[in-house]
């Protein structure tokens, strides 16, 4: 399977759009998503073979970056997508001198917990009934920077 990374444009997002509704309870509307594309503190990726597989989605302030999603179409999961999506989103941040990058995740999502714990991200904190549709704590991880490089 060949496998592309790429930044999102406007031709991507009704399939993340889809993506959003299949994997999210509250996922993010077309409009919310095209507004990304002007944003210069967004950093949306696209994973693609022949159509869009999974995508993430990066915000920066002062040098900070949080996920705001990953997701992967059902058909393209258990193969590898989400763990390149994710280095690739840190290896962005990292060379946009980020102190760090950091996501929530439920914290009955023990698949997202395990990739993201291969990676090298940390629990630091949980956020008491973070999460709706179920009500749900959600876990925070981050991964640490220094001098733009990954530790």
């Amino acid at each position: 399977m060949n496998i592309t990374v790429t930044e999102m444009k406007k031709k991507h997002v009704e399939a993340i759009a889809l993506l959003e509704k299949e994997c999210f309870s509250s996922p993010w509307s077309e409009n919310a998503l095209a507004e990304e594309l002007d944003n210069p503190d967004s950093h949306f990726l696209v994973a693609e073979c022949d159509s869009v597989a999974g995508y993430i989605g990066v915000q920066e302030i002062l040098g900070e970056a949080y996920i705001t999603n990953i997701a992967v179409f059902e058909n393209f999961r258990k193969k590898g997508i989400g763990r390149i999506l994710l280095n690739a989103a840190v290896k962005g941040a990292a060379s946009r001198n980020c102190e760090f990058i950091t996501l929530e995740v439920r914290v009955s999502n023990t698949a997202a917990i395990s990739l993201y714990e291969s990676e090298g991200f940390e629990k630091i904190g949980v956020r008491k009934n973070f999460y709706a549709s179920p009500v749900e704590d959600g876990a925070i991880y981050t991964k640490y920077f220094s001098g733009g490089k990954t530790e």
